[in-house]
C-alpha cells in the first residue's frame, strides 16, 4: 500500500531527506501501527496448465498503485467484494482482482475486469518468455524501497513546482470506462467543444500520445507540462478489430472529426474470416488484444495443442482458461484443429492500419518490435481530421519519435500534402522504412530525417522554421519503456531514462511556439 503524503513527510522531517533506509524503516512501522494484520485468503490452483509466472503478473502494478494486502473478502456484503469473489471464484488470486477493481473503477462489469487482468498479463508477456531463472524477481522490501523512492521524487518535484499543492487524489488521472475519449466514429458526437488554456492554443498544434495505464501522476505530470491540457484516452478496439489503449493530449479541435475510409474491420472474424471455421465455440474472442512488441514461441503454441489434443469435444473448464488466457495473452488466433497461432508481421501491419509490406524487408523481429511500437492509424488519423480543412494547401509537420511513421501515414490518408517534414527518430531501421515509404508513394514535399531529438537545438530549430515558414504541427510520442507494466525492474515514470524523453518532446515544442519565424 502507497504511504500517505503526511506520513512520508513526517519521517523525513524525523530523519532528513537522504536517510532513505531509517525513512523506509519508519513508514513501514507506521503503516504496521496504522493496520491490523490478516492474512489474505489464498486461492488454491491446482491447473496444471497454469503459467508459472502468473501468480506475479501484476507485481508491476504494485510499486506504484495500492491496494490492501489486509483485504477481507470472506464477508460479501459490499458490491467490490462481491465482485472480489467473482474473480477469485474465476480462478484469480485476491492481489489481481482487487488491481483490476481498483483501476477500472467499482461499476465496470466482471467481464471489463476480467479483460483489464487478461490486458494486464499481456503487457508483461515480453517478460513471460525468459527462462524461469531469469525472470526478475522482487522481493517485498525492495517493492517498499521503489514505492519510498517514488514518493520522495514526487515531493522534490513538488518543492521545484514552487508553493504549489497537489492533492494525492489529484495525481491518478482516472481512465474513463468506456475508453472512447472526446467521440468515436460509432458516437461522434459525444463531446463537441472544449474550453482549452489560452496558452495552448494552437497553432503551432501539438499532438503527444502514450500509453494509458502509466504509475500515478505521469499524466498528470504531462498534461501540467503540456500547457494543462487535459489527455483524451481512447481504446483503438472502437477503430478496428485490436484493443490498444493510449492517452493523447493535443490542442486541436474535436468538432467536425471523420474516419478513414474505408473502415476497418472491426472484429477478429471480419479481419481473418478464413480462420471462422477452425474458431471454437467456448473461444468467445471478438477484439484482439494490444499488439505486442514480441510473439509466443513455437514450445507455448505446442503446449496448447497438446492440452487440447486429449478431448474430442470441448475441452474441461481449466484447460479452456489456460488456453484462452494464454491467446489473450500472445494475440493467439486458431489456423487448425487445436492449432493456435501468432498473428504475421503483414496482418498486424493490418489492424493497425499501415500500408501491406509497409515493414518488409527488415528482419522478422524488427518488424514486430516497430509495428508494436507505432501508432493505431485509424485512431491518430480520426483525430487528425480536422487539420484537412485547416490546411488545404499542406502541412508543415515536425514529428518525434517518429518510429515507422504512423502521424505522416495517417495525414497522407487522409488527403493532406506533407510539404515539410522534419522526422526525428533513433533507430535507423524506421528512419529506413519512413524514407522507402515517401519514395515509393511519390511525395513531393521535403522529407529530412535526423536521429535524435536530445540534439535538435534552437538554432537548428530556427533555421527549418526559417527555410520554409514555421511548424503547423508537433507529433510524437516518447517511449514509454519505463511506463509500462512489463518493465517489472525499470517502471520509474517519467524519470526512467527512456521516458523522461518526454521532456524533450516538451523543451522543443516549447521552443517551436516561442520562436517567431
Amino acid at each position: 500500500m502507497g504511504f500517505s503524503g503526511k506520513m512520508v513527510a513526517k519521517a523525513i522531517e524525523e530523519h532528513g531527506e537522504e536517510n532513505t533506509d531509517s525513512i523506509l524503516e519508519t513508514l513501514l512501522t507506521y503503516s504496521a501501527l496504522e493496520s491490523s494484520p490478516q492474512e489474505q485468503q489464498q486461492v488454491d490452483c491446482d491447473d496444471q496448465f497454469s503459467s508459472d509466472s502468473k501468480a506475479s503478473f501484476l507485481d508491476d502494478f504494485s510499486d506504484i498503485d495500492s491496494y490492501s494486502d489486509n483485504e477481507d473478502i470472506l464477508n460479501p456484503t459490499s458490491e467490490k467484494n462481491k465482485k472480489l469473489l467473482s474473480l477469485v471464484n474465476m480462478g484469480y488470486t485476491v492481489e489481481e482482482a482487487s488491481i483490476a477493481i481498483e483501476r477500472c473503477g467499482l461499476d465496470s462489469t466482471v467481464v471489463e475486469l476480467t479483460d483489464f487482468i487478461c490486458a494486464a498479463q499481456m503487457a508483461r508477456a515480453e517478460d513471460a518468455h525468459l527462462p524461469l531463472e531469469e525472470k526478475p524477481r522482487l522481493n517485498h522490501a525492495y517493492k517498499k524501497r521503489k514505492l519510498l523512492e517514488y514518493e520522495l521524487l514526487k515531493k522534490k518535484k513538488l518543492m521545484r513546482l514552487g508553493n504549489k499543492t497537489i492533492d494525492e487524489d489529484d495525481e491518478a488521472v482516472h481512465l474513463p470506462n468506456p475508453m472512447v475519449g472526446f467521440g468515436i466514429p460509432s458516437e461522434p458526437c459525444l463531446k463537441t467543444h472544449r474550453n482549452l488554456p489560452e496558452a495552448a492554443l494552437g497553432p503551432p498544434y501539438f499532438y503527444y500520445e502514450n500509453v494509458a495505464l502509466t504509475p500515478k501522476g505521469v499524466w498528470s505530470t504531462i498534461s501540467r507540462f503540456l500547457y494543462d491540457v487535459q489527455p483524451e484516452f481512447v481504446d483503438s478496439k472502437y477503430f478496428c478489430a485490436a484493443a490498444r489503449k493510449r492517452g493523447y493530449v493535443h490542442n486541436l479541435p474535436i468538432e467536425n472529426r471523420f474516419p478513414l475510409i474505408p473502415l476497418p474491420p472491426h472484429t477478429i472474424h471480419e479481419a481473418f474470416p478464413l480462420i471462422r471455421k477452425w474458431w471454437p465455440s467456448w473461444d468467445t474472442r471478438t477484439k484482439l488484444n494490444c499488439v505486442l512488441t514480441s510473439i509466443a514461441s513455437a514450445k507455448s503454441t505446442e503446449r496448447i495443442r497438446k492440452a487440447l489434443e486429449d478431448y474430442d469435444s470441448e475441452p474441461p473448464l481449466r484447460v479452456q482458461k489456460y488456453v484462452l488466457d494464454e491467446c489473450r495473452k500472445w494475440n493467439l488466433v486458431w489456423v487448425g484443429r487445436n492449432k493456435v497461432a501468432p498473428l504475421e508481421p503483414d496482418e498486424v501491419e493490418m489492424l493497425l492500419g499501415f500500408p501491406k509490406n509497409h515493414t518488409r524487408g527488415i528482419s522478422r523481429t524488427d518488424r514486430y518490435k516497430s509495428l508494436g511500437n507505432s501508432f493505431q492509424i485509424d485512431t491518430v488519423a480520426y483525430h487528425l481530421s480536422v487539420l484537412k480543412d485547416m490546411f488545404p494547401n499542406g502541412i508543415n509537420l515536425l514529428s518525434l519519435f517518429s518510429g515507422i511513421g504512423g502521424a505522416e501515414i495517417a495525414l497522407h490518408r487522409l488527403g493532406i500534402r506533407l510539404k515539410n517534414v522534419v522526422s526525428v527518430e533513433i533507430s535507423a531501421v524506421n528512419r529506413n522504412v519512413v524514407r522507402s515509404w515517401w519514395e515509393q508513394t511519390n511525395q513531393r514535399g521535403n522529407l529530412y530525417d535526423l536521429d535524435d531529438v536530445q540534439q535538435l537545438n534552437g538554432d537548428r530549430l530556427e533555421h527549418y522554421m526559417t527555410s520554409f515558414g514555421g511548424f503547423d504541427l508537433v507529433v510524437g510520442g516518447s517511449p514509454c519503456n519505463n511506463l509500462t507494466g512489463s518493465n517489472r525492474l525499470h517502471r520509474d515514470g517519467l524519470e526512467g531514462k527512456e521516458s523522461s524523453l518526454f521532456y524533450h518532446y516538451y523543451r522543443i515544442l516549447d521552443l517551436v511556439r516561442s520562436i517567431k519565424t
